[in-house]
């Protein structure tokens, strides 16, 4: 699978002040792949020892920990002798080794002609519980998301669609085969960036095979939330997580936490939200209350939305039908709501933007706003249908004069009175 990130690896790999990486992706979202594969393309040799799984391999850390000692010992451990200046060097999951972890600062300060990334599945967990602790100011960092839909389109074989809906973008017009990415678009709702689930759908074609990974995946995060949580947070973690499609289907997308249980409070769970958050479970949306730069001098952060970081993975939870896909009454159903705005917050987050939302005392909202490096904020509507009238998006515009309005919906490219219209397919297309 053409991965996204293989670009940003090698934009770091080529960098003459590189520090060691720490990669940082929920479990199953093709950590593993992704570096075994560049390791493979750039490298003479890959070094790769998962730290979960290799005693003898976390053991060679136990020692000193200069990086020429480290080297010596995981030469033992594989059993051949490591170059640094032809290998990439591959701590998977890390966070089973906090002298693994710490051993990235000597890397750093002592070989830095070293290629070494650690990744973890739990990694940012791990960071933030007591005992660990991460080489601040000593290593590169980078996140991996869930695929997105131009690196689907690639893995099924529609990857000619992806040139023509960026010309569309840039151009804004309309694309001719708006219908196509529409329906490819549905389908990747229901499928998700997992690359599990991708791989599974292209093979077979089969949605109950692909509900069947995501499940699978879905009870790795519960087993997760019992394995790696303090015993005091679990029960709150996983009520937490299991309210999420409730939240998500209320009109009101805001979180609550009587939706988690009844006269539940902000101080009982907001550890258990920071926990999936730090996991890479789901995405926090913060509401504003200006949409003057710096956005961030305006945030309410006791309001907030939480999306899951993979629609495909809330297409699963909430139990949407493949069937839906192929009648007009289930396409619009499909188009509809939570699944359209967690699509939505899943690309922006992929593409390194601040998940934000803008409320009005007049109870006018936005649903996403976005700082591009212009004078001014951008405003984001996500319209499931072609109805696209909004009084909302009005209010924003009138009150803060953007460059421009972008509203995401099924309609085909055009930009008219100041509003961007982009189909929901070419959300991938926006970058900071």
């Amino acid at each position: 699978m053409e991965r996204n990130a293989l670009d940003d690896l090698e934009v770091w790999r080529r960098d003459p002040r590189r520090k060691p990486l720490l990669m940082y992706g929920a479990r199953q979202v093709g950590k593993t792949y992704l570096l075994k594969e560049f390791g493979a393309r750039n490298f003479e040799e890959v070094a790769y020892f998962d730290l979960e799984k290799q005693a003898d391999a976390r053991a060679a850390f136990q020692g000193n920990l200069a990086p020429e000692t480290i080297v010596s010992n995981l030469s033992q451990v594989s059993g051949w002798s490591i170059d640094v200046s032809r290998t990439l060097i591959v701590f998977d999951e890390v966070q089973a080794s906090n002298r693994a972890l710490a051993s990235l600062k000597y890397f750093y300060e002592d070989m830095p002609e070293a290629c070494v990334v650690a990744a973890g599945s739990l990694l940012g967990v791990a960071v933030n519980r007591e005992g660990y602790s991460a080489p601040v100011g000593k290593v590169d960092t980078y996140t991996l998301h869930p695929m997105t839909f131009d690196e689907f389109l690639r893995a099924v074989g529609q990857g000619a669609l992806v040139e023509g809906i960026r010309n569309g973008f840039e151009r804004d017009e309309p694309y001719f085969l708006h219908e196509r990415a529409l329906d490819l678009y549905r389908t990747y709702v229901l499928v998700g960036g997992m690359p599990e689930a991708v791989l599974v759908y292209d093979e077979t074609k089969d949605f109950n095979e692909v509900a069947a990974v995501q499940n699978n995946i879905l009870d790795l995060y519960v087993a997760d939330m019992a394995k790696y949580a303090q015993p005091f947070e679990t029960a709150r973690i996983v009520e937490a997580w299991r309210s999420m499609p409730a939240q998500l289907a209320k009109e009101n997308k805001k979180f609550q936490y009587k939706t988690v249980r009844s006269g539940g409070r902000a101080s009982q769970y907001e550890t258990a939200l920071a926990w999936l958050e730090t996991a890479g479970l789901v995405n926090r949306c913060v509401q504003i209350v200006s949409g003057q730069l710096p956005l961030s001098l305006h945030e309410n952060r006791g309001a907030f939305k939480m999306y899951l970081a993979d629609t495909g993975l809330l297409s699963a939870r909430m139990q949407v039908r493949a069937a839906m896909l192929f009648d007009e009454e289930g396409r619009k159903e499909l188009d509809a709501g939570a699944l359209t705005e967690n699509y939505v917050a899943q690309v922006l987050t992929s593409r390194g933007f601040d998940l934000l939302y803008w409320v009005s005392q007049g109870k006018a909202e936005v649903d996403f706003v976005i700082d591009v490096g212009m004078q001014k904020a951008v405003p984001i509507e996500v319209k499931s249908s072609r109805n696209v009238r909004s009084k909302s998006l009005s209010v924003y515009r009138e009150k803060y004069e953007p460059p421009y309005a972008i509203r995401l919906s099924t309609r085909n490219f055009g930009f008219e009175g100041g509003v961007k219209s982009v189909p929901l397919y070419a959300a991938f297309c926006l970058r900071r």
